[in-house]
């Protein structure tokens, strides 16, 4: 998702093809073989394969956003994995890492008291980068999360989900 909105947003132009992950068609294999999504390649052959690779590549990231990136990358992304899909990790207490990946939501509220975005007043990269992470920590129980006092947070995350570029990003590409 993260990828997709950096290219938009950068007026990138790109051939985007789905990929059912069941079924990782051996091309996806041949210019990156981890195989995971996304992969931009670049006229030249050059390979991207990291969402925020691909975000650094088009749009220019100040520190500060690349910081708290980096926490939503790092720690806030290891308690949602284990929240949202904790029967995948043996061990893993759901309620505890949605404990301790609210930190990380609480933190963003507070950024985000009294102002519409998390930095310079305007939408930027920290929003396409985290707003999807946190989407997905919404997923896994709305009403939980709809309930929590973060106004800020929700109002936010409320603009993104129906931004134009969400939307248009959300479209299902045939293959």
């Amino acid at each position: 998702m993260r990828a997709r909105l950096a290219l938009r947003f950068a007026g990138i132009e790109v051939s985007v093809q789905e990929i059912e992950l069941r079924n990782r068609p051996p091309e996806l294999y041949a210019v990156s073989p981890k195989a995971t999504v996304p992969v931009l390649v670049l006229d030249d052959g050059t390979v991207i394969d990291e969402s925020f690779d691909i975000v650094k590549w088009c749009l220019p990231i100040s520190d500060e956003e690349q910081s708290l990136i980096a926490d939503c990358d790092g720690d806030f992304k290891h308690h949602l994995d284990r929240y949202k899909y904790a029967t995948r990790y043996p061990g893993a207490n759901e309620l505890e890492h949605r404990s301790q990946g609210s930190v990380f939501l609480l933190r963003l509220n507070t950024l985000l008291e009294n102002k519409a975005y998390l930095f310079d007043g305007k939408s930027g990269v920290a929003e396409l980068c985290l707003a999807p992470f946190v989407r997905q920590f919404r997923i896994a129980d709305i009403d939980w999360f709809d309930q929590q006092p973060w106004p800020g947070l929700h109002d936010w995350l409320q603009r993104f989900l129906a931004s134009e570029a969400f939307v248009a990003i959300m479209v299902k590409v045939k293959s």
